[in-house]
């Protein structure tokens, strides 16, 4: 089974991922999984958090001379700004000496838009910074790591994945047709906005200031495409198989993401049957051993039924915005019961090109299981010789037979 599970706080001393049912022998590429960690802490209204951070990750179990064993992987990601938060957040009883940092009040104030007070009321905390902590979407620092892990194995047999912004606030890209996942794949690492139109990220990094300007935040919406995707990931067969299904609760376990769409999404609940499906034609294939089927359009985002048919997968995700304002919203004192502006804590303008990386790490992830599902593997060559079997038994079934005898 392939599973993963992150520990930490956002001012702990450390996030920690373990990855479980990842193949043996897999030459892990170390700078690849720094590279999506930068990433994750670039784009156009991040605080001041990013900064001090300078998030890298460091092999803890599972790895031996470059390699994964086929057992646990652990990775550890320090979070520099703990020397300034040991006072706060130490995990002794007693508050060790020379401690660093300021003792912090209790957080009583909760935000609207956060976990404060839901978690509150569920772990029966008075001191909401027990829930703020780990809430918080540093934590997701943490599944990019696991997600570089997933991209690479994922590469593998030929499956590439990337994301990019189409809206913020209510500025969109000017794009009638979807974007081509070579122009997505062709964005820079440091791209403020992640946005491939110009003008629109212009207009992106326009509304961000205004909404800094204002003391507010603001949300937006990203895509994440996957391409090389082969058939017949996923299942029909069980609700919780469906591909489909698992990518929109990765999606939405992402903080802040309030709405998933597959494909042409909500806008094929307004048009007819006609302008939705995608038509089946057949595709030479010319002996490269790939599935005669092709679809003109790709109104599906690559799944069916709940499985992929071949196609692109295709996702978007709506972010809203942060819930911390600077300029805060109404709230209550949950010790006092009186009436109180919203706590204040150090926070981001807007996340949106952030949550597209974090938003790839989780597909990655999703169709990293997805694949091991469907064709195992204890070790990467175990893996790499399904895949291509299955891959050649599809193809087989669809050759034509020779023609010869009686007509």
């Amino acid at each position: 089974m392939f599973r993963f599970l992150t520990a930490g706080e956002s001012h702990g001393r450390e996030l920690i991922v373990v990855l479980d049912g990842v193949p043996s022998g897999l030459a892990l590429d170390l700078d690849g999984v720094r590279r999506d960690l930068r990433r994750r802490q670039g784009g156009y209204g991040r605080g001041k958090r990013m900064s001090i951070e300078s998030d890298t990750a460091t092999i803890v179990a599972g790895i031996r001379h470059g390699r994964t064993t086929g057992a646990p992987i652990a990775l550890r990601i320090e979070n520099r700004d703990w020397v300034n938060w040991q006072h706060t957040m130490s995990a002794d009883a007693r508050i060790p000496d020379g401690a660093g940092g300021a003792k912090r009040a209790p957080v009583t104030r909760p935000r609207p838009g956060h976990a404060d007070l839901a978690g509150g009321l569920k772990y029966g905390h008075e001191d909401l910074r027990d829930v703020l902590e780990r809430a918080s979407a540093r934590e997701t620092a943490a599944r990019v790591a696991a997600g570089a892990v997933a991209r690479q194995l994922l590469q593998q047999i030929g499956i590439r994945i990337a994301s990019h912004v189409v809206a913020i606030g209510a500025v969109t890209i000017d794009a009638a047709d979807p974007v081509a996942f070579t122009e997505i794949a062709q964005l820079p690492d440091d791209d403020p906005t992640r946005c491939t139109d110009r003008k629109a990220a212009a207009a992106m990094m326009a509304a961000i200031d205004s909404a800094r300007d204002a003391g507010d935040t603001i949300g937006g919406v990203f895509e994440v495409a996957a391409a090389g995707v082969p058939p017949g990931l996923g299942s029909y067969a069980q609700w919780d198989t469906r591909l489909d299904g698992r990518l929109a609760q990765a999606l939405m376990s992402i903080p802040a993401i309030k709405a998933v769409e597959v494909g042409l999404g909500l806008e094929s609940a307004r048009q007819p049957g006609s302008r939705v499906h995608d038509e089946i034609v057949v595709r030479p294939t010319d002996g490269d051993g790939g599935v005669p089927f092709a679809r003109p359009t790709n109104h599906a985002g690559g799944i069916e039924g709940g499985v992929s048919n071949g196609e692109e997968i295709r996702v978007r995700a709506a972010m809203k915005p942060i819930a911390t304002l600077m300029t805060p919203l109404r709230s209550v004192d949950i010790v006092t019961l009186e009436p109180a502006s919203a706590a204040i804590e150090r926070s981001d303008v807007c996340a949106v090109p952030a949550a597209a990386v974090i938003g790839e790490a989780m597909v990655a992830l999703v169709l990293a299981g997805a694949c091991l599902d469907r064709f195992g593997g204890d070790s990467i060559d175990d893996f790499r010789r399904q895949h291509a079997s299955a891959t050649a038994a599809i193809a087989r079934r669809f050759t034509a037979p020779a023609r010869g005898g009686a007509e």
